[in-house]
């Protein structure tokens, strides 16, 4: 074989070998597709509104207020918890959450890395807050505290809405608690936002659902 015919060799061999390792790299970074789940979406671990100086200001002024009143009645030790949630608060209202997955399959419901099996769920409904809505998912256990899910627009509500009423009870009023009817009311008592035109939802790559088919 002249030195022609082996160079010709040695590049043939070389060119075959970077195929297969571009189908193996390929082959292995292919994205796995739970073959048990048959939905999935992707939304804001909870729901968010970038609140105006205003709305600051009004928190607080109801801290100073409730503060007041407990130093009023000598409760100087109610001081320390009303300004830990006054401060909560505000953490949670300069930081945008992070978006996570929510999936449903043929067992259960995936969510932040926790599965929670149809059997042990019991009843569901739909709130609104800020610009989403919100799937409230009670357990049939008393003590188990409800899953909130957060969804970004109305298709996907329906989809959800859909799904869940395969499996659990769907409850057309909330049964609201007295926490949640305290939260709303004084959610009347904000005052409004100063750039209507801002979008409230937080930055970043577009939240999308996904109704996964048999063949994938």
């Amino acid at each position: 074989m002249d030195p022609e015919q082996l160079k010709g060799s040695l590049k043939k061999l070389a060119k075959d070998d970077g195929h297969k390792r571009a189908r193996h790299h390929k082959k292995s970074t292919r994205k796995h597709i739970n073959p048990q789940a048959f939905f999935s979406w992707e939304a804001p671990v909870r729901a968010y509104k970038k609140k105006s100086a205003g709305v600051l200001r009004f928190y607080a002024a109801i801290a100073i207020l409730l503060s007041l009143i407990v130093v009023f009645f000598r409760e100087y030790i109610l001081v320390i918890p009303i300004w830990a949630v006054m401060f909560l608060t505000y953490v949670l209202t300069i930081t945008p959450p992070n978006n996570i997955r929510h999936t449903f399959t043929k067992f259960g419901i995936q969510s932040a890395g926790n599965t929670y099996l149809w059997e042990d769920l019991s009843h569901f409904y739909f709130i609104k807050k800020f610009d989403y809505y919100i799937a409230v998912i009670f357990s049939k256990y008393e003590y188990d505290v409800p899953l909130y899910l957060v969804i970004t627009d109305e298709k996907t509500q329906e989809a959800v809405l859909h799904h869940l009423s395969d499996h659990l009870i769907y409850m057309e009023e909330p049964q609201k608690t007295l926490t949640d009817k305290m939260a709303e009311w004084l959610t009347t008592l904000m005052p409004e936002e100063e750039n209507r035109a801002a979008s409230s939802k937080p930055e970043g790559r577009p939240l999308s659902h996904r109704t996964f088919s048999p063949s994938e």
